[in-house]
Formats: structure tokens, C-alpha cells, sequence
């Protein structure tokens, strides 16, 4: 749920087939970029699964949720700090040498973690694949963007969209692959270092962005570059096309006038037009984040695990339910967009989103209330292997979910016929793990045994249904077009890191909220948050949908450009 999206032309999908057909030079470019979103999803999804199993691996990862949390989101924090320095690179050395940068940092993240010896190298190597995908959610789009024919080039930057939802589903299915394998988490990680290798050779044997070039007053290579993409009969065209784009692209970079970041983001927010489009469009970048998406992408499986599926192996096959309808909600979004208009879809995708953590706030509730008792035979049943909370108030009515919050250290060992039969609170510890599953039970530390589970699947799924099309796409769309022209990089990137800070704070402490408050009020308190977001962008964010930026910008100039107000008739009327 990271990166942009760019809208292609209803035509350009036609167009871009044929024309890759006829000149398969550029759809080598645009794949050989696109490798970078493919590491980027594969990335940010394979963390989910492996997570699993280093769990089983490292006890005190196991027991202790900040360190599950920090394997996770130091490739956010590592990201934040990888785009930042991307984007310096990028001005400076041209795309192609950040392309190649990328790709090494991801090959020697995935080395680190493939054979770390201790959770503390895990999260080094994280942190490495975080830069590589913080300087690839920039640059592979960019690279495409200014490689490509300008008349298929929406098309050809939306597929690396696609490929970042596709390679969080190839996440899934490699993790799933290699669950029987010795070493699990190692491979599933490791694999990771193909790609960049790949892309690593095949970006030796592509040329630098003819933009940049241009830029850097070395445009005989620039034009020795538009002439393998463009027809001989409109390299002259282009050529002149892209001086003029260029010079425009400086005079309005002079308009915002010298200084340094913080004195032109002062000059931004000063501007109420700018400041109008960055309360609207850094606001729809943070409630992607805050309505919940990447506890689901990111603790997928656990979030299966804690609706009483305890297999590793099952959590990750019904986890790919969720990853596939996130990958299809990106396509659907591409056709409802232009169609429905952006505030619209916002709306109505928050509304759904609403209702589904309602959904699954009342599921986990239930199934809290209904977890299996805690049985003293049962119990007794492993000897001297009694959680020791559970010895202390033994007299008590003890249920399994009141054994899994009493400690960290215990674990439910459930019926050995019926899983919602009565069960056993035990210490969790491997050998006491394999004592309960060498009697064919099922082992819990996560969430219990319940008669709901298949509920709140279909939770997840209707969820990131709602999800998807909406809240998925659409801020990054709302931020491309809601920027006047010379402060729409400053802001589109203020807007991103926004996005990346608030996904990091979500990831950081999606579990440790589920200690806290329990997995059912977690749920409930992003309901509420969403709720919010509902509100905000009814209030704030106007509609973009078939305005040339110039109307945009008048449309935020009136005093009436809030609650309900059509945004397309208001800003024809300034003609």
C-alpha cells in the first residue's frame, strides 16, 4: 500500500499492446524498471509469512510483540530514510545509477537476513531492504515515466503499480512454497536476492532517463535515446517536445525562488491555494494508513492465527485471499475512477471499510467469549508442564483466551478430538509444543480455537474489497492532481512521506495494541479512526475528477470549496 499510482488514458492499455509489439525495446525498458516494483511488493509482503516461523525460531521474538513489530517496520523506517536520499540521487546521478544502487542494497538485505544468526541481523537486513524500496517506490516510475512514449506512458507507469500488488502475492506463494523446507524464513527472505540481480544486469545494458540527460545539457545522448523509442518520423518532435518540457520544468522551479527544503515548504504552506491541496491531500495520504491496510498486508497471517487458524501453513494459504483481492481491487480501480469520480470513491470505499472492521470488531468479540475453557485434566494430562499463572489460580474458571493474555509464557494446548472442547494451559516452550502436537493436537499462542474463524476471513476479504478501489488508489491520484504545477514535486513528496511515517507508525504497534486493548477493540479503535477520515475528506477533500490543474487551483481559491460543493461546475463557471 505504498507508492503511486499513475492514471492511464482509457486508450493507452490498446495503444501500449501494439506498440510494445512493434518496438519491444521499450516494454525491455519499462520491465527492467519494473523489477524495482516488483521488489518493492515482494519485499513489504514476504515479512508477513516469515515472520511466522522466525517466531518459531528466536522464543524471545516470540514473546515479545515490539520485536515482531520492529522486524516488520524497520523496512518502513529504512524506506522513509531510502526514498529521502533517492530523490537527492535521482537529481544528482541520474535514474539509472539509483536503480542500480536499489538493487544492491536489496541483494545485501536479503543475504543479511538469509543467514542471520540472531533476530538482531534480521532487522539489519530489513533495514537495507527498506532503502532499496524507499529509492525503488520513486525511481522505478520515474525511469519508466521518462523512457516511455508519451503516448502510452500511463500505461506503462501503471503496471509498475500492478507489479508492487503482484509481487506481495508472489510473497504468498513463495512463502507457502517453502513451508515444508528446511530453513523456511531463510528462503522465503533469501529468494529475494534474484530479482536485483537480474534487474542489476539487465539496467547495465539500458541507457539513463533521456530527461535527465537532457538536463544536464547532454542532449546528444538524450536524442541518441528518443531516436531507439520514437518512429524516425517523430524523433524531431519529441526532441523539441522535451526542450520545451524541460525549460518549462526549470522556470517553474525558479518561480518558487532560492533557499533551501524548509524555506520553500514555509513558502507552500503560506500560500492558501497550496495549503488547501496539502491539508487534502497529506490528509487522504494518512488516513490510507490509519483506517488499518498493512496490519492486514503485514500481519496477515497472524491476523488468521488470532481467528483460531494455528497452523502455520493454513494461515498462509487463507492469507493469499487477501494479498489476490488487494492485486484485483488495483486493476478494478483503474476502470471506476474516471467513472465515479475520486471523492466518491473515497466516500464510498470508507464507508465499506467502516462496516467491515465493525464486522470484524463484533467477530473477535465473540470468539473472545466463546474461546474453549481450560480444563485442570487436560491440564494435568502434561505432568509438570503447567503454565504457572494458571497453578496460581487454578480454582478459578479459566477460558484459553484468558491463559494466552495471562503471560507470554503460556500456551494452549487444545482437545485432542474437538478443538472447542476444553484444553490444556501449558508453558510455551518447544519441547511442551511438540509433547501437544505429537498427541495430534493444535498449538495456540495467538489467538483460540473458534467456531467464528471462517467469519472473520470473509471480514478480511470484504474488507480489502472495500479497501482496494478506494482508499487503495485514490490518494495517490488526489495528490498527482491537486498541486498547482510548480509545487506539485515539494508537495507530492511532503504528501509520501507522510504516508510512509504514518504506515510506520501503524506497524509499529499493530500488535502491542492487541496486548493492550485485545484484538477486537484494536479493530474497533481504526472503526473509529475511520469514522474520522470519513468525515475529513466529506469536509476537505474537494473533487478533482476531469479538471485541468488551472480550474483545480481556482476551485481551491473559493471560500466554497468544502462540504459539497461540485467541484466541476464551480470551477467551469471561472471561464
Amino acid at each position: 500500500m505504498e507508492g503511486g499510482v499513475h492514471k492511464p488514458d482509457k486508450t493507452e492499455f490498446k495503444e501500449c499492446i501494439n506498440l510494445t509489439w512493434r518496438h519491444p525495446y521499450i516494454l525491455r525498458l519499462a520491465l527492467s524498471a519494473g523489477i524495482g516494483g516488483l521488489l518493492f511488493g515482494y519485499d513489504t509482503g514476504v515479512i508477513s509469512g516469515a515472520l511466522l516461523y522466525i517466531r518459531d525460531d528466536f522464543a524471545e521474538v516470540d514473546k515479545k510483540t515490539y520485536l515482531q513489530e520492529t522486524i516488520v517496520s524497520m523496512a518502513v523506517a529504512g524506506a522513509i530514510i531510502g526514498a529521502a536520499f533517492g530523490g537527492w540521487i535521482n537529481d544528482r546521478y541520474g535514474r539509472k545509477l539509483s536503480i542500480l544502487i536499489a538493487d544492491f542494497l536489496f541483494f545485501t538485505g536479503a543475504i543479511i537476513m538469509a543467514v542471520a544468526p540472531s533476530y538482531g541481523l534480521i532487522i539489519l537486513g530489513r533495514i537495507f531492504v527498506g532503502f532499496g524500496v524507499g529509492m525503488a517506490s520513486m525511481t522505478a516510475p520515474l525511469y519508466i515515466s521518462e523512457a516511455s512514449p508519451a503516448r502510452i506512458r500511463g500505461a506503462l507507469v501503471s503496471t509498475n503499480g500492478l507489479l508492487i500488488t503482484g509481487g506481495q502475492f508472489l510473497s504468498y506463494l513463495i512463502n507457502l512454497a517453502f513451508t515444508k523446507t528446511p530453513g523456511t524464513w531463510r528462503w522465503m527472505l533469501g529468494v529475494a536476492g534474484i530479482p536485483p540481480l537480474v534487474q542489476f544486469v539487465l539496467m547495465l545494458m539500458l541507457p539513463e532517463s533521456p530527461r535527465w540527460l537532457y538536463r544536464k545539457d547532454r542532449r546528444e545522448e538524450a536524442s541518441e535515446i528518443l531516436r531507439k523509442i520514437y518512429p524516425p518520423h517523430e524523433v524531431e518532435r519529441e526532441i523539441e517536445a522535451l526542450r520545451l518540457s524541460v525549460e518549462a520544468e526549470i522556470a517553474e522551479e525558479g518561480s518558487l525562488g532560492d533557499g533551501n527544503i524548509f524555506t520553500r515548504i514555509r513558502k507552500a504552506w503560506s500560500n492558501i491555494v497550496v495549503r488547501r491541496g496539502l491539508v487534502a491531500g497529506i490528509g487522504c495520504q494518512v488516513a490510507q494508513q490509519f483506517v488499518g491496510i498493512n496490519t492486514v498486508m503485514y500481519y496477515s497471517p497472524t491476523i488468521v492465527q488470532l481467528a483460531g487458524y494455528a497452523s502455520n501453513k493454513t494461515a498462509l494459504a487463507l492469507s493469499l485471499i487477501t494479498s489476490g483481492l488487494n492485486a484485483i481491487g488495483s486493476i478494478v480501480s483503474m476502470f471506476f475512477v474516471d467513472r465515479f469520480g475520486r471523492r466518491k470513491l473515497l466516500l464510498f470505499s470508507l464507508v465499506g471499510i467502516i462496516l467491515m472492521l465493525g464486522l470484524l470488531t463484533g467477530i473477535f468479540v465473540g470468539a473472545e467469549k466463546h474461546s474453549p475453557a481450560i480444563s485442570s485434566t487436560e491440564t494435568a494430562h502434561f505432568g509438570n508442564n503447567t503454565c504457572p499463572n494458571y497453578k496460581a489460580a487454578s480454582s478459578e474458571s479459566w477460558s484459553c483466551m484468558r491463559c494466552l493474555k495471562a503471560s507470554s509464557d503460556c500456551a494452549f494446548c487444545a482437545h485432542q478430538g474437538n478443538k472447542l472442547l476444553p484444553g490444556a494451559c501449558l508453558v510455551s516452550d518447544s519441547g511442551v509444543k511438540s509433547l501437544c502436537r505429537g498427541e495430534d493436537r493444535s498449538w495456540y499462542t495467538r489467538g483460540c480455537p473458534s467456531k467464528f474463524g471462517w467469519l472473520a476471513l470473509i471480514g478480511l476479504a470484504l474488507y480489502i474489497i472495500s479497501y482496494s478501489p478506494g482508499m487503495g488508489t485514490v490518494p495517490w491520484i488526489v495528490n498527482s492532481e491537486i498541486y498547482p504545477l510548480r509545487y506539485r514535486g515539494l508537495c507530492g513528496g511532503m504528501a509520501a512521506v507522510a504516508n510512509w511515517i504514518s504506515n510506520l507508525i501503524v506497524t509499529q504497534t499493530f500488535l502491542t495494541l492487541t496486548e493492550a486493548l485485545g484484538t477486537a477493540y484494536t479493530f474497533l479503535l481504526f472503526a473509529m479512526v475511520s469514522c474520522v477520515a470519513l468525515v475529513f475528506i466529506y469536509i476537505f477533500v474537494p473533487e478533482t475528477k476531469g479538471l485541468q490543474f488551472e480550474e483545480v487551483e481556482r476551485m481551491l481559491e473559493m471560500s466554497s470549496w468544502k462540504v459539497g460543493i461540485d467541484s466541476s461546475s464551480n470551477a467551469n463557471s471561472g471561464h
